[in-house]
């Protein structure tokens, strides 16, 4: 350790600056989203049982909800463009621009060149939870998801029902790819109803048991088409273990809805980004 400079104690208090202020992104007309949500009629449904994962689609200016139906579970979440396998959820920009846990209003956007809104949180029943005393929330981009290859790394051994796997071979099912190409595809998730955050001691990622309950969901309005997969984490709801086939897990249901008839007419998916892609040349 070095000797901290003459300055240390003013750079610590300088106040910190938002990276990407959001005042100026198209925002989401949750009024009419709302109505979409009021109205809607089910079309299907999907259930990811414990320690595997499901694939769903979900047309454009349509629903889908994530719910709790047994007991405390949290679901790891990947989303592609249903059309284009390239473009997909990219938690790091999510992360940036609406912080660590995404809540109603919150938008889950695209890898580049695309960047656009892919998804559009339009109600959540464990909104109430906000950050706790330990900066603890529910519904993390900070995670990446469980795999095998930190396991390993960590404990050894090839334990194989984690997000990442399972994740892989719900695609490769769904998509008809071998696995080695299937899990190129596979990307850092929402960690839907998990409560997570950062240790203020050591800035370590940190978990703890999910106050989600049966009966809890949370519902999306699908901005563009999209292919979804979703694990039903081996860690159940993540309150001692994280990749375990001791846990007591349980499944998530995923459910697509058609929005209320007229609610979104004239509505548009986002076009991709608009940079032209020069970078300077």
């Amino acid at each position: 350790m070095t000797d901290a400079p003459d300055h240390a104690a003013a750079h610590r208090a300088l106040p910190p600056v938002i990276c990407y202020p959001t005042d100026t992104l198209p925002q989401p007309d949750m009024a009419t989203y709302a109505a979409a949500r009021d109205g809607m009629t089910k079309l299907s449904e999907v259930i990811a049982p414990p320690r595997e994962a499901a694939t769903f689609e979900v047309p454009a200016g349509h629903i889908f909800r994530i719910s709790s139906i047994e007991g405390p579970q949290v679901g790891d979440l990947n989303l592609w463009n249903a059309n284009d396998l390239s473009e997909r959820f990219y938690s790091g920009k999510t992360r940036a621009l609406h912080g660590t846990h995404v809540n109603t209003g919150d938008r889950l956007w695209s890898s580049f060149p695309t960047l656009r809104p892919m998804a559009t949180i339009i109600h959540d029943t464990l909104g109430w939870y906000g950050i706790d005393d330990f900066g603890g929330g529910v519904h993390d981009v900070i995670g990446t998801r469980c795999d095998p290859y930190t396991g390993n790394l960590l404990q050894g051994g090839h334990y194989h029902h984690c997000c990442h796997s399972n994740l892989t071979r719900a695609l490769a099912d769904h998509a008809g790819l071998p696995l080695a190409e299937a899990e190129g595809h596979v990307h850092d998730v929402l960690n839907v109803f998990m409560c997570t955050g950062f240790t203020r001691d050591t800035g370590q990622y940190f978990m703890k048991a999910s106050p989600v309950r049966p009966g809890d969901y949370i519902d999306f309005l699908a901005e563009i088409d999209l292919l979804g997969a979703l694990s039903a984490c081996p860690g159940g709801d993540c309150g001692s273990e994280h990749s375990s086939d001791v846990a007591p897990c349980h499944p998530l249901k995923i459910e697509v809805f058609a929005p209320a008839p007229g609610t979104l007419d004239g509505w548009q998916s986002p076009p991709p980004n608009g940079y032209d892609r020069s970078h300077g040349r």
